[in-house]
C-alpha cells in the first residue's frame, strides 16, 4: 500500500475482503496484525460471511466484521450496490482485496474506496487501482495474503504474525451451562471429522474407534462441524457417551475449541481455528502438504501415513486412485498415542482456573 504518499487515506478505517472459507478467514487474523502494527491509528475491518462473522469477535484488533452474504455463482450485482453503500458510509480509506476474482472487487469499487489493493486477477483493472504482480510465486495462501498488507515490492519477513483468537473464560463458562456441558472432572477431547472433499476426511470408523478409546481413557468427546456433518457425527457417537455438538453456528465449535485439552481435526477450517485459540492440536494430513495449508500456528503433531506413496500429495478433493490410502493406512492408535502426549505436555503447566 502507498497509504504514507496518500493524505486523503490517512487516519481512515482499512478494510480487508478475505477469502471466506474458515481457515483462511482465520488467516487472515495475521494480516490484521501486520496491519495494526504498521497503522496504530487506522481501525481495521473484515468482510464476513454469517458463517464466518463469529471469528471476528474474538479476533484482537480488529473492530468489526461487515457481514456481506453475497452470491457465489452470480453476480448478484443488487446485493453489491447495497453492500458498497454501506462501506461507503464507513468512510473505508483502503481496501485488501484477497481474492484473485473479478466481482470481489466491485463493491470496494462502487464504494470509491480511495486505495483498492490486490493482485492483478481476472482482469481488475480499474476496480484496483493498486494492482500487484507475482500472487503466483508466492509459495502459501499465508504469504499471499499478507503480502497485500506490505509496501508495493517489499521483501517479506521471516515470519508473520501468528494468528490468534481469544475467548473470554466467562462466556466459555456461560456456554457450557447452556449446552448442559459443565465440566464433571474430565478433560475433554474435541474431534472434527470434516473437510472440504472426501479425500481430506479421515474415516468415520477410524474416529469412531479413536472416540471410543479416548472415552475409556477417561476422556470427554465432543464432535464438531457443520450441519454437513451432523450424519458423520451420529455414525462416530452412535451409543456412546461422546457429544453431538455439530450444527449451523460457528460460534458452538469455537467455544468448545476453547476449553478443549485437545483438537484432533482433518485439515479443515476447525483445525485452524483450535490452533489459533492455542488449543493443543493433533492435524491429519492425507492429500494435502501440512506446509502449504497447516495453519501458521504450530501444531501438537501432525499426522500422515508413513508409507510411501508417490501420488501424494496430489491436493484433490477425491482421491483418483480410488484407494485413499493417505488417510486410511493412518491407524487409530498413532493418533491416541498422539492426543495422549498433547495433553501431557500441557497438563503441568495447565492454569488450575481454566475450565475443562
Amino acid at each position: 500500500m502507498n497509504v504514507n504518499s496518500n493524505h486523503s487515506v490517512s487516519g481512515r478505517p482499512i478494510l480487508i475482503v478475505p477469502y471466506m472459507w474458515i481457515g483462511d478467514f482465520v488467516r487472515c487474523h495475521s494480516v490484521v496484525s501486520l496491519l495494526r502494527q504498521r497503522f496504530a491509528a487506522r481501525p481495521v475491518d473484515m468482510l464476513a460471511t454469517t458463517l464466518c462473522a463469529p471469528l471476528a469477535d474474538y479476533m484482537p484488533g480488529l473492530r468489526q466484521a461487515i457481514i456481506a452474504d453475497l452470491p457465489r455463482n452470480r453476480l448478484g450485482l443488487a446485493r453489491q450496490s447495497a453492500l458498497a453503500r454501506r462501506l461507503k458510509r464507513e468512510g473505508y480509506g483502503t481496501v485488501l482485496v484477497m481474492p484473485r476474482t473479478w466481482k470481489s472487487a466491485l463493491a470496494p469499487f462502487f464504494a470509491g474506496i480511495p486505495e483498492r489493493t490486490g493482485f492483478v486477477g481476472e482482469a481488475r483493472f480499474g476496480l484496483l487501482n493498486d494492482l500487484r504482480f507475482g500472487e503466483r510465486a508466492l509459495p502459501r495462501m499465508v504469504d499471499r495474503c499478507a503480502a497485500l498488507a506490505l509496501p508495493a515490492g517489499a521483501k517479506l519477513p521471516a515470519a508473520w504474525p501468528l494468528p490468534e483468537l481469544k475467548v473470554p473464560a466467562a462466556e466459555v463458562d456461560s456456554w457450557r451451562k447452556r449446552r448442559g456441558l459443565a465440566g464433571d472432572g474430565r478433560p475433554v477431547v474435541t474431534l472434527a471429522p470434516g473437510a472440504v472433499g472426501p479425500s481430506k476426511r479421515w474415516p468415520k470408523d477410524s474416529y469412531a474407534a479413536l472416540a471410543r478409546r479416548l472415552l475409556a481413557d477417561g476422556f470427554a468427546v465432543w464432535v464438531l462441524g457443520g450441519p454437513e456433518e451432523k450424519a458423520l457425527a451420529a455414525e462416530i457417537v452412535s451409543d456412546s457417551q461422546a457429544r453431538d455438538l455439530t450444527g449451523h453456528d460457528l460460534r458452538d465449535a469455537i467455544l468448545a475449541l476453547a476449553c478443549a485439552a485437545a483438537a484432533v481435526s482433518n485439515d479443515s477450517g476447525l483445525l485452524h481455528v483450535a490452533a489459533a485459540l492455542g488449543t493443543p492440536s493433533i492435524g491429519i494430513f492425507g492429500p494435502t502438504s501440512p506446509w502449504h495449508w497447516a495453519p501458521l500456528n504450530s501444531l501438537a503433531a501432525t499426522i500422515e501415513t508413513t508409507a510411501e506413496l508417490p501420488c501424494r500429495p496430489c491436493h484433490k478433493p477425491v482421491c483418483r486412485l480410488v484407494h485413499h490410502r493417505c488417510m486410511h493406512d493412518i491407524a487409530p492408535e498413532a493418533v491416541l498415542a498422539a492426543t495422549r502426549r498433547a495433553i501431557a505436555a500441557v497438563e503441568p503447566a495447565k492454569d488450575p482456573g481454566r475450565t475443562v
